[in-house]
């Protein structure tokens, strides 16, 4: 009889500690979360102290880090401007929210995480870079937009001049100044650094007072950053292939690499600096306990690899991003960990609305990225979570300056389609080449893990949809 009645006792417990979390979550959220969403460009995941980087300096999101949660695997289901920034704010893919260029996605405003939010009576703020035109302006109670240059025009800095780091810093701490004291509010701060300014001979433009920064280091060059592996990508990357182009504008002589990677990194510093002004704010208004802060980016980076800049295609430089979550009802035992599993740019949107307590559309693709850090449901101990993921980046401008691609990504295992180009696969072994230098997609050896992929690949780009 005993042992029939143990494994009741257990659930009764289970249901029991089941109810009090319930119960404490509910009275922590009886009052709304704020939201604040710090959004840096063109920033891969190890462009982070915190991430192991030795030179790069980030004090504030370090610190961050030590508060919340970092996601070692986090990655953007396309890698380039504006597609990543619909999937943000729609957590869909590519596939279904429909924006595979620089404009408005498909999907209905109010099933966006600003649009359900506002709906739900959050005082909604986007500070800068949008890069989905028409930028809706009537769905936002504070906006200001702007992008693709360092310097702009301000009558009330000194030199008549700002930067445009130091201009989210002023419009950010202006919406926290301004928001009506007794709503909830959601801000994004959208940055356009680490982004270069294309059109300028030197690219990253940073603050003057940056420039004692990394003046004395030597910036160490990645084992990849060279013309074999540039050969070494398929046949059809040519000289005129964008990220060849803007390998040569940046990285194609040693000084040049020095140069650029010091004033990218002096930028990366700036935003750690300005988000570090906005959590002093919060913290000042007596918000910030109250505050789900996450922060992340829309791109990888190529610094070199491949004989590659910027992003586009689905080499681990271009696909994994930072992302860390301060959410005011994690436990003091997950604070300053770090997690592994696969997360994605279309888990934040539900993420955010999770914390809301809004519910997720059904149309919406990700999942709530808190399921790894709260104890919603003990009796469910173990939460299953994606073991791969589905990454596509459509043709831009042409086939040979940014041809389209589409992986299956694995931790262990990398299958990509290049299918404007004959349907070119490749496979990469991510254990053994972490680097995704030896393709074996016509290895013999390889051809049933080959083949499996393949077929894997297929169903999740039809789930995409």
């Amino acid at each position: 009889m005993q042992k029939q009645r143990f494994p009741s006792l257990a659930i009764a417990l289970l249901l029991l500690a089941s109810a009090v979390c319930t119960t404490a979550v509910k009275a922590e959220n009886a009052k709304p979360m704020n939201i604040l969403v710090l959004y840096a460009d063109d920033w891969r995941h190890d462009t982070l102290g915190c991430a192991g980087n030795a030179v790069v300096q980030t004090p504030t999101i370090d610190a961050l880090a030590k508060q919340g949660m970092r996601f070692s695997h986090n990655c953007v289901t396309t890698s380039i401007c504006g597609i990543s920034r619909a999937s943000l704010y729609t957590g869909q893919w590519m596939s279904r929210h429909g924006a595979d260029k620089f404009v408005m996605w498909d999907t209905p405003w109010e099933e966006t995480y600003p649009g359900l939010l506002r709906d739900n009576g959050y005082y909604l703020g986007h500070v800068g870079k949008w890069h989905n035109r028409p930028f809706p302006k009537e769905e936002f109670d504070f906006s200001t937009v702007y992008s693709g240059r360092h310097w702009y025009k301000d009558k009330d800095e000194p030199g008549g001049k700002i930067h445009v780091t130091k201009r989210n810093e002023k419009d950010a701490l202006k919406f926290l100044a301004e928001r009506p004291k007794g709503q909830p509010f959601a801000l994004t701060v959208c940055f356009f650094a680490t982004h270069a300014e294309d059109g300028h001979k030197d690219q990253f433009l940073p603050q003057p007072e940056s420039m004692e920064l990394y003046k004395d280091v030597k910036i160490p060059v990645p084992v990849n950053a060279n013309d074999k592996s540039w050969e070494n990508l398929p046949d059809f990357f040519n000289e005129k292939n964008e990220g060849r182009v803007r390998y040569s504008w940046r990285f194609d002589t040693p000084e040049k690499y020095q140069r650029m990677m010091k004033n990218y990194y002096r930028m990366a510093t700036e935003v750690d600096t300005t988000c570090g002004a906005i959590l002093d704010k919060l913290k000042e208004q007596g918000v910030l306990d109250n505050t789900l802060v996450i922060f992340t980016t829309d791109n990888g980076y190529y610094h070199g690899e491949h004989g590659l800049a910027d992003k586009w295609y689905p080499h681990q430089e271009s696909i994994r991003v930072p992302l860390i979550i301060n959410d005011p009802r994690m436990n003091n035992t997950v604070r300053g960990k770090t997690n592994d599993e696969f997360t994605l740019s279309v888990d934040l949107a539900p993420t955010i609305l999770d914390a809301a307590g809004i519910p997720a559309p059904e149309r919406m693709q990700g999942r709530a990225i808190s399921d790894l850090y709260l104890p919603h449901n003990p009796i469910e101990t173990w939460h299953y979570w994606r073991q791969e993921f589905f990454y596509e980046h459509p043709t831009f401008a042409s086939e040979e300056r940014i041809p389209a691609s589409e992986a299956l990504v694995r931790k262990d295992f990398k299958y990509m389609l290049w299918p404007s180009r004959g349907n070119i696969e490749q496979l990469f072994d991510l254990k053994a080449d972490p680097i995704e230098e030896v393709d074996l997609a016509g290895n013999p050896k390889y051809a049933a893990k080959l083949a499996e992929m393949r077929t894997r690949f297929k169903e999740l780009k039809e789930a995409a949809k």
